[in-house]
This record gives C-alpha cells, structure tokens and sequence, in this order.
C-alpha cells in the first residue's frame, strides 16, 4: 500500500507497474517450520452443515503472519533500509509474546533474518510488499476450533494502483505453509477494511468497499452477503467513512477504529481541529452510537483524539493512525511517532487493555507508506 501523501520535490514513490508472475512456480521454501495444528481438507465450505466464523483479535493466537518489504522500486525508493527497520521491530515486539512468521520473497531471506534476528521464523515466498493485514488470507476457525482455513479474497493493489501479481495469491502459499484448508472468495477485499467482534458482527466503511475500483460489478448487498458468507457473521455496521486523506486504501476501518472487546471500540475522532476529520469522524461516530451489533447490544465508544502530522523525507504525512496497533497474545503493539502525541495515545490505549503491555514501536516510514502495526500484521487463531 506505500504511498506518500502531499508528495513534494522528486522524493516521490515510483509509478505503479503489473508483473507478470507465474503462479506454478511459486512453491514456498520453508527455512523453519511453526508447529500449527490444521489439516487439508475439502475446501469450500469445509464439510457439510460445517460452520465457519473469523474470530475476533482478543481470541488466542497461534502466531502472527507478517511480510518483509524488500522491492525499492515499489514506492519506498530510498526510504527501503528504514521500513524494513520498523517491521523488524514491530515483529520482534510481537515475538514476546507469541511465533511470529516473517514471509521473504524468494532471495530475500538473509536480509529478513540479518534485520529480525532469532526471534522470527523467516520463510521463503513470492510477495511484493509487506502489508499482510491485506494480502494474507482471513483465517476462520470451525465450531469447535478444531480446524482452521485461510479465506482468500482476491486482491488488486488497493483498486489497481500498486503492483499486486505475487499479494494476490500470497494466500496460497501461507495456507500451504501452515497446512490448513485454502477457500476462495469471489471478491475484492484487503483485510484492513473489516473489523470484526468474533460474535457476527462486521464494521466496514462505505468510502472503501463500495468504492468502484474494488468490485464494480457488485452491488452492495452482494457486497454485505458475500462478507458476511466469508467471515461467519449475520450484521455488518456500515460507517461512510476512513481518514481523509487516506487515498490508497479508500478509507480502511482499522485507521479510524478499533474493536477492544464485545460492543466495545476505541475510534479516532477530531472535535475542534478544524481538518476535514472532523466532520468526517463526527459521521462515523453518530452512526456507530445509533448502531446495535448482531447481538442487540449497543456499542460503548472511546474516543482517541490525538493525529500527529510530521515529514518523512520531503513527504507530510497526514494518516498516522493510534488504532492501527496490534492485539498479541499478552500485549499491545501501538505504532508511534516520537512525537509529543505518542505519551496521551498510549495512556488511552494501557487504560483499554489495564492488564496486558503496552508496547509503542516507531512506525514514520510506515505512515509514509499508508499504514501502521495493525496493517502488517495477520493473526493465525489457535486451534484446540
């Protein structure tokens, strides 16, 4: 999703290009194996009157699924040695607290395991960049959590505009890793876009999946039932909008909001900043508070208020996000910004999560590139 917003001078990212990429050949070189339980199995709906759910952030974790940025010519130019740094960081903050497998395009390994050290499980497949919040499959779990599967949506580079040959069946090859049962779904859809409690409801905003360059030929209905299908869920809560100048991910629910528990969300809001945000976000809260969730229950807001703005390079950045973080096993994983803000953020976050770390990781280059913790990472639920 690298992207650099308010470009300015020549310290812009490269133009977008389509790889031709050929899928028979992208066989997964495993360089260590995480013990995982889950079987092949039939596929599609993985067995008769079998039920599937995502579940929700807060349930256990196997591991996290993350991806190591290695292409400069995919946008981050030179800005390359400083992103990989803030995923190294970011999964060895998470491999405190649970296995963290870093996938490597093919010839890129030492690099990942030079930069992340013995902590990562480093293994080997094509991909082109390192958002797997949007490129991994949506993991769902069976009634009795004994069997997992991977949803593999398809996946255009945010609406064509970044290459996206090898993310799009990045799927393929984790579910092969893991040895679990691989679906496909017939739909465009990056994991960032949807949140879920676990319990059947989905939050997504209108701004990004009915946004024409993802499924033009769906209507939103199809859109809603195709989702809800996936994801094991019977409501889904539409909010009109992302981030303003979020023009990658056309405004991705997990910049601007958060579930902490059942009907429980952290969201961003911007009363008396004057930005377009805050009208923007004073939409999404009005309809989130006139919202009930697909148990009936009302949904309690906590509002963050804090949106740094800084520079990366010659570039402003104008989307850093505090609930983009990560829910791990036994601690929070929050992207900051070395900036004043970084201090009020984190003390919303810790009185959130009074029992678990609270751990802030230096995300700028990240920001810079469209996205935060949350967007690089994809949990692996864990299995009885």
């Amino acid at each position: 999703m690298s992207k650099a917003v308010k470009a300015a001078g020549s310290d812009k990212p490269a133009s977008p290009s389509r790889r031709k990429f050929a899928a028979g050949a992208a066989a997964a070189a495993a360089l260590a194996v995480l013990p995982l339980a889950g079987a092949r199995g039939n596929g599609g709906n993985g067995g008769s009157g079998e039920s599937w759910r995502a579940p929700a952030e807060w349930e256990p974790h196997a591991g996290t699924l993350m991806a190591f940025p290695w292409d400069p010519s995919d946008a981050w130019g030179g800005k390359l040695k400083a992103v990989q740094a803030e995923v190294a960081a970011v999964a060895n903050a998470i491999a405190r607290f649970e296995p963290v497998i870093m996938i490597a395009n093919p010839g890129r390994a030492a690099d990942a395991i030079a930069m992340c050290g013995p902590g990562v499980t480093v293994i080997e497949y094509p991909i082109n960049d390192c958002w797997a919040r949007d490129t991994a499959p949506i993991f769902v779990l069976n009634q009795q959590r004994s069997r997992l599967q991977g949803r593999d949506f398809q996946f255009n580079g945010w609406g064509n505009k970044y290459p996206y040959d090898k993310d799009d069946v990045m799927p393929v090859g984790a579910c092969a890793y893991l040895g679990v049962e691989h679906t496909d779904v017939a739909m465009v859809l990056e994991g960032g876009a949807v949140i879920t409690d676990g319990q059947g409801t989905l939050i997504a905003t209108e701004e990004c999946l009915l946004n024409p360059n993802r499924n033009p030929g769906m209507s939103k209905s199809q859109i809603e039932a195709t989702l809800l299908a996936a994801y094991g869920a019977s409501k889904l809560i539409w909010i009109p909008y992302g981030l303003e100048y979020d023009d990658i991910t056309n405004g991705h629910i997990d910049l601007v909001a958060s579930y902490v528990a059942p009907a429980r969300l952290l969201i961003y809001t911007a009363p008396g900043t004057g930005r377009g945000d805050e009208a923007r976000m004073a939409a999404n809260k009005a309809v989130l508070e006139a919202a009930t969730d697909a148990r009936g229950r009302a949904l309690e807001l906590v509002e963050i208020h804090q949106q740094p703005r800084f520079t990366v390079g010659r570039n402003q950045v104008l989307t850093f996000s505090y609930t983009n973080y990560y829910r791990t096993n036994g601690g929070i994983v929050v992207p900051i910004a070395n900036v004043p803000d970084d201090a009020a953020a984190l003390a919303v976050i810790q009185a959130l999560y009074p029992d678990r770390e609270v751990i802030g990781v230096p995300a700028r280059t990240l920001a810079w590139g469209g996205g935060g913790v949350h967007c690089i990472t994809q949990h692996i639920p864990a299995t009885n």
